[in-house]
């Protein structure tokens, strides 16, 4: 089976405004998205990543360089300043090459990041 390009959303939120809890979150996240879709690094065309203006304290895709992901390009962004959004929120986009419909991805929102998607349930 011919694997195609596909887009793949997740979210999560630190507990805190430190490297660790960053980083920590991050890659709960990602092995989360990994383990729930079934990829490998080799299958990530690209990964962008954004982060509430209240965590400055790390980049959340160094957790991806962490798992191993030495040769996917990555974007790290700020959200936009929205005076109700979600405080200490990790979001990414994954562009990867699967075998799975659309309909069969498992998009993930853990920790706080479930109120954002109630729908998608992790």
């Amino acid at each position: 089976m011919t694997k195609i390009l596909r887009g793949l959303r997740g979210a999560t939120t630190a507990t805190a405004n430190t490297r660790e809890a960053i980083l920590e979150a991050a890659d709960e996240l990602l092995r989360a998205l990994r383990d729930a879709n079934g990829f490998e690094p080799e299958d990530v065309e690209s990964a962008i990543f954004t982060s509430s203006p209240d965590l400055t304290a790390e980049y959340p895709a160094r957790a991806a360089r962490r798992l191993g992901w030495l040769d996917v390009p990555l974007l790290g962004a700020a959200e936009v300043a929205v005076s109700d959004g979600l405080p200490r929120c990790i979001r990414v986009l994954l562009h990867f090459y699967t075998t799975k419909p659309q309909r069969q991805l498992k998009h993930m929102y853990l920790r706080e990041a479930a109120k954002l998607r109630p729908d998608r349930g992790t």
